[in-house]
């Protein structure tokens, strides 16, 4: 086997396609996709204005001017060299048989730690994982496949899904690097979905495929003026996605608007045999496109969690409160609500679960996805993390691997009782419990802090956020662009019991649509200047 260095370096750069005579002109390439919806895109190939070759290119354009270049976004880690030839084939089928529907031709791109079977790899962003081929799709992958999207590429996430280090900078990872937030490139852009948000705020692609065990769609979503959902756990299959939670694990979209993002949801949802959370996914998923609704804050009951406003920046918690003011006057009805209980217990049961999970679920990914790994077991990543220290552990460390692999098996009582104080925390003491008490339809908060400054020796300074009840739950949420603070974008979240999607989606969806809130990046340096004109 290639020495792990070597192929390292030989497999981390993305390979771009060459322009092609067919492709229009690059500047023309640079305007078409920016901030264009599926249904622009879908509208554009239905007229025949572009085909999606001709979209896939473009996005491989931009890609190549600000992702590689230009500002140096770097939230692509890998792009897929057969898209071109899969958009040609998909414009074949739309002339010969029409489209499949709303996904039809539609440029994706996937977190990379989720499975695909093509010339790409897997890696979660670890060295480690370098010259892993998938044998299977991810089930969110064949989904997308038979909707008819083009995998477009995998992008950069915090290395092992921000579960490696007790002291680690959200972006980051061994084979990736830093991924820059579009917003301020000197701030994080947060994770562990870091490259899916950014990679969709700089609209490299129409929308991206992310994973949350706690806050990682919603809050880098957040800091990247995105909308991001968190499904119930089980609406999702996360077959051929590298876990970490099986309790909280979900995957979900990431998308520039709400009705882009229900699209997708709809595309990746359904029962699969090989998890079996998703046993009631058929019988709970409905079309979610078709529940945006601009007039669903009309007598909505939202339930203002005020625990979250504190220690918040006074800037953010004012553009907060303006949007509080905005839902009111389209017609819904804000209860103040002091918290949602049991947040102290919440977050010492949860990493109790998450590192017991990660023990007893990693091997089992790596034998059956990873085969061509260099790694076949957890104790061996980290053996390897520790052989190439320099390259892998350059700014912080591997205490979260570490821990993980000193617990038991999940007959352990410690993590039985961890596993069923947190659910009973969250649920029925929690998040239900507020919901019932004040006959709410939905929770609403700020997501999390303003995008931190990023320091790689420092670590993550986020302040915490909105996240931990629905992730222990496993239940959703929703993020949207609630405003920006000096040119930094500031999420506000809507948060349901079990199987609330579609009610979520049509709340955050009139509040969009009303406050309009999202906004194109201009890369700038950093937003710390004072100009006193």
């Amino acid at each position: 086997m290639k020495h792990p260095v070597l192929l390292f370096a030989a497999c981390t750069t993305a390979f771009l396609p060459e322009m092609s005579a067919a492709a229009p002109p690059k500047s023309r390439a640079r305007e078409a996709v920016v901030e264009a919806s599926i249904a622009d895109l879908q509208k554009a190939m239905q007229s025949g204005r572009l085909t999606s070759r001709q979209i896939t290119q473009q996005y491989f354009d931009r890609i190549q001017a600000i992702d590689k270049a230009g500002p140096k976004l770097n939230s692509v880690i890998e792009v897929n060299p057969d898209a071109l030839a899969d958009a040609e084939a998909l414009d074949r089928e739309r002339k010969a048989r029409g489209p499949r529907g709303p996904m039809h031709g539609i440029p994706v791109l996937l977190k990379d730690n989720i499975a695909t079977r093509d010339k790409m790899q897997t890696t979660a962003g670890s060295i480690a994982l370098v010259g892993a081929k998938p044998p299977r799709d991810a089930f969110v992958a064949t989904r997308l496949r038979e909707a008819g999207a083009v995998i477009l590429g995998k992008t950069n996430l915090s290395e092992w899904a921000n579960m490696r280090s007790t002291r680690s900078s959200s972006g980051w990872s061994s084979r990736g690097g830093l991924t820059r937030n579009p917003y301020a490139l000197d701030r994080s852009a947060s994770g562990s979905s870091s490259g899916s948000a950014v990679a969709i705020a700089a609209s490299l692609a129409a929308v991206a495929v992310g994973t949350d065990t706690d806050g990682s769609i919603v809050s880098p979503a957040s800091a990247n003026n995105l909308v991001g959902i968190r499904p119930t756990v089980g609406l999702v299959s996360r077959a051929g996605i590298i876990p970490i939670s099986v309790s909280q694990d979900t995957a979900g979209p990431m998308a520039r608007t709400v009705a882009d993002a229900a699209l997708l949801l709809d595309a990746i949802s359904g029962t699969d045999p090989a998890d079996k959370s998703t046993a009631e996914a058929g019988k709970r998923r409905v079309e979610y496109a078709k529940h945006l609704d601009r007039n669903a804050l009309k007598g909505a009951r939202l339930g203002v969690v005020r625990s979250q406003f504190a220690g918040r920046n006074d800037l953010q918690a004012a553009e907060i409160e303006k949007a509080l003011a905005l839902m009111k006057a389209q017609g819904a009805i804000l209860v103040d609500v002091s918290e949602v209980p049991n947040g102290e217990q919440l977050g010492r049961d949860e990493l109790t679960v998450m590192l017991y999970e990660l023990k007893n679920n990693l091997d089992a990914y790596l034998a059956e996805y990873a085969p061509g790994a260099p790694v076949k077991t957890l104790a061996d990543v980290i053996a390897f993390n520790e052989r190439y220290k320099s390259m892998a552990m350059p700014w912080f460390g591997q205490e979260h691997l570490v821990a993980a692999q000193a617990k038991g098996g999940l007959d352990s009582p410690e993590y039985l009782k961890a596993r069923d104080a947190g659910l009973r925390a969250a649920r029925d003491e929690g998040i239900d419990k507020v919901l019932k008490e004040h006959k709410l339809d939905a929770l609403v908060a700020p997501t999390g802090g303003l995008p931190w400054m990023s320091d790689l020796i420092k670590g993550d300074a986020s302040g915490g956020g909105f996240t931990s009840a629905a992730a222990v739950a496993g239940y959703p949420h929703v993020t949207v662009p609630g405003g920006f603070v000096h040119g930094l974008p500031c999420g506000l979240s809507f948060v349901g019991t079990a199987w609330s999607e579609a009610r979520l989606i049509a709340i955050a969806y009139a509040f969009e649509q009303a406050a309009k809130h999202r906004r194109v990046p201009t890369y700038p340096k950093t937003v710390n200047s004072w100009n006193p004109q």
